[in-house]
């Protein structure tokens, strides 16, 4: 399957500032398969290291750190020829060995001419032993699960994502268009953007072998709780990681620690929801009272939303029901706070690469889901799941801050009203773009 990090990957190799790169996400995102692609595509040859699965990888790491001897002992132990000007090195799993993942370093400094990727899993390289880290000698790519552009590619409806990349600052679709997008979108909620249950969708759009493929990943997940959590944070990892759909479901999205357990206090279980977000499987929404560059200097720490990392994921992990996938709007009235509000929090995170805040008003009155922080203007996005386009917490912000626009996303077609101008849900990723030419006619008048 064709995923949009691949530009990034052919940038990677032909800039004159190429380190070995390290691909870093989620497990079961699909790291090694675009890499293995990029390899077979890119190169006379992939020289594929994996070092979860063949132990005896870590031994050639144990004396010197030098990379002309470590590649003539990989081909030798591989009994293989490497040629650095034509051949991709890749290390798969390479958290497993701090040894490998700090020759990094000396590749970058040594020999800089060998195309070199690794690819790790985003807690395993968090936990690398000290030193071990080639801290300013790797390039770095996040990848996470497939956005709902690349469910379209995916599903070979690329002709509705070249529509929406090229649509207009908010003029409406063509009705017929508008109303596939959203029958799409609804198969996203349910699919989400795994890349296994993706490809296994798009060949057979079977419900509830999706969900086993879900339930499978999640299970693998739990796994990683008993395999990597300090033993205390189990029990914990796993309450929170069961209660996100309870706390999107609610009307006030906040996390709550003591909700989890009576008597549960946020320090107690601090360690274990870091644990998650470095683990890449949930995302964090800081709440702020301003909105001003940066955001990040106002956030309040102790307030905040969490959501999975794949809407998908979400809806397994709640159990939501498989005949969900052919009942239309019944799935955006029942599930609505949870899914839509998850799905737009991983189409901006994938697609713009920044933390994620939300504005809550001095005295907690007013609410707005998402503050979407670009390089010269800061974004008011409200969510609804809906069709209703009614505003409150809107208007409280434009009467506090007067920004010279303000966004929402729903079920409607793209639509300006004044100021108030409307993205739908399925476009998104088109935000950033969209806003922009916005304000340049805005500015052109």
């Amino acid at each position: 399957m064709k995923r949009d990090i691949y530009p990034k990957l052919l940038q990677w190799k032909s800039s004159s500032r190429r380190k070995p790169l390290l691909l870093q996400g989620a497990r079961q995102t699909g790291k090694t398969f675009i890499l293995k692609e990029f390899g077979r595509n890119e190169y006379r040859n992939t020289i594929y290291c994996n070092f979860e699965e063949n132990s005896g990888l870590d031994q050639l790491f144990q004396n010197d750190l030098n990379p002309d001897r470590i590649l003539a002992d990989l081909a030798t132990y591989m009994n293989l020829e490497i040629r650095p000007e034509s051949d991709l090195v890749l290390f798969d799993e390479i958290q497993i060995s701090n040894r490998a993942l700090n020759s990094l370093k000396y590749f970058a400094e040594q020999q800089a001419d060998v195309h070199m990727v690794a690819a790790g899993s985003l807690l395993g390289l968090k936990m690398s032993g000290p030193g071990s880290f080639p801290v300013g000698k790797v390039n770095f790519l996040h990848l996470y699960p497939m956005t709902f552009l690349e469910f379209l590619t995916a599903m070979k409806e690329s002709r509705y994502r070249k529509l929406l990349e090229n649509a207009a600052s908010f003029v409406p679709l063509t009705e017929a268009f508008h109303l596939h997008l959203i029958d799409l979108l609804r198969q996203y909620y349910f699919v989400g953007g795994m890349p296994e249950a993706v490809k296994h969708f798009a060949v057979k759009a079977n419900g509830r072998e999706i969900r086993e493929i879900q339930q499978e990943i999640i299970k693998s997940y739990v796994l990683d709780f008993a395999k990597h959590a300090p033993p205390a944070d189990i029990p914990k990892l796993t309450r929170i990681w069961d209660s996100i759909p309870k706390y999107l479901s609610r009307e006030n999205k906040k996390f709550v620690f003591s909700a989890l357990k009576k008597g549960a206090r946020g320090r107690a279980y601090e360690s274990a929801l870091t644990w998650l977000e470095d683990a890449g499987l949930i995302l964090r929404a800081n709440a702020v009272s301003t909105a001003k560059h940066p955001l990040r200097h106002y956030a309040e720490t102790s307030s905040f939303k969490v959501y999975a990392l794949d809407v998908g994921l979400l809806g397994a992990i709640a159990g939501s029901p498989v005949d969900l996938l052919v009942q239309g709007e019944r799935l955006f009235n029942e599930y609505e706070g949870a899914f839509v509000e998850n799905y737009v929090a991983q189409q901006l995170v994938s697609h713009f690469h920044r933390p994620l805040y939300y504005w809550r008003s001095r005295g907690g009155m007013a609410e707005l889901d998402f503050l979407c922080e670009f390089a010269d203007r800061i974004c008011p996005l409200e969510v609804k799941a809906g069709i209703n386009p009614k505003s409150k917490s809107l208007k409280s912000y434009e009467l506090q801050f007067k920004p010279p626009r303000l966004m929402r996303t729903n079920l409607l077609n793209f639509k300006k009203d004044g100021k108030i101008c409307n993205l739908p849900l399925y476009a998104v990723s088109q935000l950033a773009r969209v806003m922009s030419t916005d304000l340049e006619n805005l500015g052109s008048h």
